[in-house]
């Protein structure tokens, strides 16, 4: 299956209308796809531990979805089976005062991956140009006049395309997901949270508030990544309405990621190899050496 269709990395545009959220032209075998991704996350498990012990890059995950998207759920399928310590997973919710008092990268630049690590950032500065955007945020914003115009939206596109190309020159790989749900799936999985007593605490007024927002978001989205889609951070725009396919489809493109880099175990230099040596020897004699210290 070729997940490059999914990939937008300026060389095409990405148009909300013509996207088939259930992935219906594709021919799926469910039982092929889940086996191929538990495959995945034995790979994922194997190439993240020497991607830690290498320390050479840092992989930076974008997760943005409109609400019930299925973010939550695809960071904990496909990163459940990695060692935590290589892996960190930052929420971004509404701006802290704090936060508002610097500009809008500030507390995302803050979070970023050191080498070795894989940092996921759930919603992202990606915000400031779909919410942001949709409800005009930046006028109740403490800005000067001169930042409050028609082109802020094609500004912040422009910082973000040099941003990330700053992260890529400098050993951050940034991979980009938008999990496009339909409407009526969102719907769905709403009424869900409403049925099922143990998911009543995910709805709020305010997931149903943003949701007659939807056809703007949309256009946000469609804008936001034919604008900042480069071939050093691509989107990938995942068919979200199955749970399962979506899940796979990250776990995918991870790996690929992963082999891409091709990580190794760090060479053992013959200084290290001496000492190795050294700690062998005293292992293997180590009773003989108690009981020597004993008798002194």
């Amino acid at each position: 299956m070729k997940l490059d269709d999914y990939r937008y990395d300026g060389s095409k545009k990405f148009k909300v209308a013509d996207f088939d959220t259930k992935a219906k032209h594709l021919t799926i075998d469910k039982e092929m796809i889940l086996e191929t991704g538990q495959l995945n996350l034995k790979k994922l498990e194997i190439m993240q531990d020497r991607f830690y012990a290498e320390r050479k890059e840092a992989i930076l995950i974008i997760l943005q979805a409109m609400d019930a998207g299925g973010k939550d759920g695809a960071i904990k399928h496909v990163m459940g089976g990695v060692n935590p310590q290589g892996v960190e997973v930052v929420n971004f919710k509404t701006p802290s005062e704090e936060e508002l008092a610097h500009d809008y990268l500030w507390r995302c630049i803050n979070r970023l991956p050191e080498r070795g690590k894989i940092g996921i950032f759930n919603r992202s500065y990606y915000e400031d140009v779909l919410i942001a955007k949709v409800h005009e945020l930046y006028k109740k914003q403490n800005l000067p006049e001169r930042c409050k115009t028609s082109e802020i939206f094609n500004e912040r596109y422009e910082q973000i395309v040099n941003f990330e190309k700053y992260l890529w020159q400098n050993g951050i790989r940034i991979v980009k997901f938008f999990f496009n749900i339909s409407k009526g799936e969102q719907k769905k999985r709403f009424m869900k949270r409403i049925e099922e007593k143990t998911k009543n605490w995910k709805l709020s007024e305010a997931d149903l508030a943003e949701r007659q927002y939807w056809d703007d978001y949309m256009k946000a989205y469609e804008s936001a990544i034919n604008n900042t889609g480069t071939p050093y951070a691509p989107w990938y725009v995942v068919p979200a309405d199955k749970k399962w396919f979506a899940r796979f489809f990250v776990s995918e493109i991870i790996a690929e990621v992963l082999d891409d880099i091709d990580p190794q175990y760090p060479i053992v230099k013959k200084d290290q190899e001496k000492m190795l040596e050294k700690c062998r020897e005293y292992l293997n004699n180590e009773e003989k050496l108690l009981l020597q210290n004993k008798d002194c």
